[in-house]
């Protein structure tokens, strides 16, 4: 074969292995799964073949719950769904079908002491319950009603209606405390008509024991702040649907604090409820993530149940910084996403050693030598792989955005209370921003260059036809070039401080110091692995030739 020819086939090859290494990198990269997150791709896949929230809204209708079916369709309408139309259509047919229904969002046998007592204080439009429960009138029908229960957690908690001792609430005894003895009664009725859950239930009942042993109502005083900021803000059908769903107090607690700070957002937030069938898988998500979450939840709500029921299972934010992704194989992502992140990241790693033994291969073809040893390339097949997955993981080594809507408390600290401007208040991140992310990637990229040029540097004094004792001399006469990383490593951490001085990047000493420790690495493995083993070669070959010459001229 001649020389055009094996030089045409080494360049075929070469181009192969490139070509080949990237597009095994990218398709991978373009796998619909991430790391302690879900893509967009994931998501849609998931809700495609299921119901939409609407579904849930028109099951709401069959059942004649019109206050629920409410919040779904302004949810509906929220995040764009097409047949939140057809819902709104058919609630007002609903509505102006049995008008009565409207103001409690449905009916209930429960309400028959409030209805006498409503009269004309009825509107033609959804009404928070406690607005029927405050009027005097109507707490003595609710309670002539609910004194006849033959339940003792009923009488139980008709009894706190007693106690004259509480934190934050009036007592129902005393002037001014209207209110506390509405939500008593309104806690009575919601446990008369079984529209708690067990294990709410079994709680409300523990601390109203506890509350009647101590006799105060700080045991179950925040239940009822919680409760009292439900019922201003739900109608009768829409508080029980919510009771039901909640699995504890702690869950009241949180959609109690969710409906104050996401006020706007409680129809998306009762739909994904519903949804879901579970108010502590939502509550916790938003409180996790945030406005963020709340982003999330809507996108996962437009594209279905099965969607919404799969972001909240996963407890994940969605990735919407992925870029595109390979759909065909969403599905075996929803079953086996842990198998499918192992091909990711394998596919990654295999795909940059390709890559780099094309480039080699490019050399091989050029100057008759490769380059990179398939150890070398290993390793920057690992360190490239590694910087790729991190950068493209959002939430590998970066945590979620702080949660605008997590509860916090003042802690007082040292400082001039004085000066309120002093007071600043920090927190512990283990973070890292992609500006800082991106500045580490270049400074390892300038040390990968690095390390190819001492490489090609060796590589030439090899192939030159001189004796080797000047070619040791050749090497000791580079020791600058080798020594270069390091001379690099100390501009890059420099330079790294003052743009951090400058505003340009965020402060972070590990993306200065970064350039340092990686400046470092490239001359240990230049020294040790590549000019050491080099020169001791060239010595023992040097001692060989002077020996010869030696006995030549004895």
């Amino acid at each position: 074969m001649s020389s055009s020819s094996l030089l045409r086939s080494a360049w075929l090859r070469a181009a192969v292995l490139t070509a080949g290494g990237v597009g095994l990198a990218l398709a991978a990269w373009m796998l619909p799964v991430n790391f302690g997150a879900l893509p967009p791709a994931l998501v849609q896949e998931a809700g495609e073949n299921g119901d939409g929230v609407v579904a849930v809204g028109e099951e709401m209708l069959v059942r004649e719950k019109l206050g629920p079916a409410q919040l779904v369709v302004q949810a509906a309408e929220v995040v764009g769904v097409d047949a939140a139309d057809d819902l709104k259509a058919a609630l007002e047919r609903a509505a102006l079908a049995q008008p009565e229904l409207v103001p409690w969002g449905g009916w209930d046998p429960f309400l028959e002491p409030l209805v006498a007592t409503a009269g004309e204080e009825l509107a033609d439009e959804s009404t928070p319950v406690l607005k029927f429960f405050v009027t005097t009138r109507a707490r003595e029908a609710l309670a002539g009603f609910l004194n006849n229960s033959r339940s003792g957690a009923v009488r139980s908690i008709l009894r706190l209606r007693e106690i004259d001792r509480s934190v934050q609430l009036v007592p129902a005894g005393r002037p001014g405390g209207q209110v506390t003895d509405a939500t008593l009664l309104l806690a009575a009725l919601l446990y008369q008509g079984e529209h708690f859950s067990l294990d709410l239930s079994q709680e409300v009942r523990a601390r109203t024991s506890q509350a009647l042993a101590n006799n105060d109502l700080g045991p179950i005083e925040p239940f009822l702040l919680d409760l009292l900021s439900l019922g201003k803000r739900l109608d009768w059908i829409q508080l029980t649907e919510f009771t039901q769903l909640a699995e504890s107090v702690e869950t009241v607690a949180e959609f109690a604090y969710l409906s104050r700070v996401a006020a706007e957002d409680l129809a998306v937030i009762y739909a994904a409820a519903l949804v879901a069938d579970s108010a502590e898988s939502v509550a916790g998500y938003l409180i996790r993530y945030g406005r963020s979450g709340l982003a999330d939840l809507k996108f996962a709500l437009a594209a279905g149940q099965d969607a919404v029921q799969l972001l909240l299972v996963r407890q994940v934010p969605i990735n919407r910084e992925g870029g595109p992704t390979i759909r065909a194989v969403a599905t075996l992502a929803l079953l086996h996403p842990g198998v499918l992140l192992v091909f990711k990241y394998l596919g990654i790693l295999l795909g940059a050693f390709l890559t780099y033994r094309g480039i080699d291969a490019f050399f091989a073809a050029s100057i008759r030598e490769g380059v990179l040893p398939r150890f070398s390339s290993g390793v920057l097949a690992t360190l490239s792989a590694a910087l790729i997955v991190i950068a493209t993981e959002p939430f590998l080594l970066q945590a979620a955005p702080v949660s605008e809507f997590k509860i916090s408390f003042a802690v007082p600290v040292l400082a001039n209370v004085a000066d309120g401007a002093s007071v600043q208040p920090t927190s512990p991140t283990t973070s890292m921003d992609s500006s800082t992310i991106l500045t580490i990637g270049f400074f390892l990229a300038i040390q990968v260059a690095m390390y190819l040029v001492c490489l090609l540097k060796i590589r030439e004094i090899r192939r030159r036809e001189v004796a080797p004792l000047v070619k040791l001399k050749l090497m000791e006469n580079e020791e600058n070039l080798f020594d270069g990383g390091l001379y690099i490593g100390i501009g890059g951490t420099a330079l790294a401080l003052v743009f951090q001085v400058l505003g340009l990047i965020e402060p972070n000493l590990l993306a200065a110091y970064s350039s340092n420790l990686f400046g470092i690495t490239c001359v240990a493995l230049v020294k040790i692995r590549q000019v050491r083993p080099y020169k001791c070669q060239l010595i023992l070959e040097s001692e060989k030739q002077l020996t010869r010459a030696d006995i030549k001229s004895m």
